[in-house]
């Protein structure tokens, strides 16, 4: 595992997702393990704002020069915005996995459903016992 980043400001998921809350809608993306592991990124399937999410569910897919892989749901709502960007700018996954990079915002049914997430601690020793190293 490359020297990837856990922020300890998110919340994350055992597939690999983070979540972050803002003014009560939830931000979501793929973590830096996820887009390290992937390799480029080359396409970003996500669904339309207004569509609903369930909590644990796919939402969307990532191409990359690897593999497909799904993108989840860390709670259940409606997506509220997607970010265009990816559009012509998938890459950014890659470069700014936390920043630029993010996937779509989720209006929450259940804003409390975040805490039940995985913090950056958890996170990082799940990825070690995953990926049989340590960080």
């Amino acid at each position: 595992m490359a020297n990837v980043d856990f922020p300890s400001d998110l919340k994350y998921t055992e597939q690999h997702e983070w979540a972050r809350v803002e003014d009560g809608r939830v931000r979501v993306g793929i973590t830096d393990y996820a887009q390290d592991a992937l390799g480029d990124v080359v396409y970003v399937d996500a669904p339309e704002v207004g569509t609903e999410v369930t909590g644990g569910e796919p939402f969307g897919e990532v191409e990359s020069t690897k593999s497909v892989s799904d993108i989840y749901a860390p709670v259940s709502g409606t997506v509220a915005e997607v970010n265009a960007r990816l559009v012509d700018e998938p890459q950014l996954v890659n470069s700014d996995p936390y920043g630029d990079g993010w996937m779509i915002v989720i209006e929450p049914t259940d804003i409390s459903a975040v805490e039940g997430l995985l913090d950056a601690d958890a996170y990082r020793t799940f990825t070690e016992k995953e990926s049989g190293e340590s960080a």
